[in-house]
């Protein structure tokens, strides 16, 4: 017989601001590794600003202004896409979007 509880998802070893809170942990040859995290479509995302980036900016630094958190840059990159967070402050003028998470309707 099944329980209500048993709808409930197992705990993350990653706090929900984690990009990799949903991540399924495998296992091969006894050591444990994240499911590949694929890159969300951008058009997903509900834009609520855009920031013009200036000479010398970094992501963390963008994401502590945005989010109030420098570990969310990941989000930034997400939504503007970028694989590599530098480039989204390597070209001065660049236009970011700001964006609520993942699945957050606008």
């Amino acid at each position: 017989m099944s329980s209500p509880l048993d709808a409930i998802a197992a705990p993350s070893k990653y706090p929900r601001t984690s990009r990799y809170f949903a991540s399924d942990q495998l296992e091969h040859a006894g050591v444990p590794y994240l499911r590949p995290r694929l890159l969300p479509d951008p058009e997903t995302f509900a834009v609520i600003g855009t920031y013009e980036v200036r000479a010398g900016d970094r992501a963390d630094v963008l994401a502590f202004r945005q989010f109030g958190d420098a570990e969310q840059w990941w989000r930034l990159a997400d939504a503007n896409p970028v694989v590599d967070p530098r480039e989204l402050t390597d070209t001065p003028g660049r236009r970011l979007n700001i964006t609520l998470p993942e699945g957050v309707p606008g």
